[in-house]
């Protein structure tokens, strides 16, 4: 058994083989944290390793209300995937709150 052609990223508890006396261990890089990697875990999967890349976080949306309290977002791509049990991608999506402050706004009050 081993690792060998069986890398997984992230946590994957469908990603075991059988170990030194047919013991269940993991190939999966969550086994680093809870120490039942396979015995061949880091000569297989971490050597092999791409860890996530992002690009750089696009520009803030409009305020969702143009009078008031509403939200902006912003994303940003994967550049590089994670590959081979690599660190997985950080977040792409953020949000943040606003205030509208159309010229409208004060016409209305």
């Amino acid at each position: 058994g081993g690792c060998r052609h069986r890398c997984c990223p992230g946590r994957n508890n469908a990603c075991w083989a059988l170990g030194a006396r047919r013991a269940r261990c993991y190939c999966d890089s969550y086994c680093e944290r809870t120490g039942d990697c396979c015995q061949d875990y880091h000569a297989a999967c971490r050597r092999a390793a791409v860890g996530c890349t992002v690009g750089p976080w696009g520009p803030w949306s409009s305020c969702s209300s143009p009078c008031g309290v509403g939200s902006k977002d912003r994303s940003r791509q994967v550049t590089v995937p994670p590959r081979h049990g690599g660190e997985p991608c950080p977040d792409l999506k953020q949000r943040r709150g606003c205030l509208g402050d159309d010229p409208a706004c004060g016409a209305a009050k």
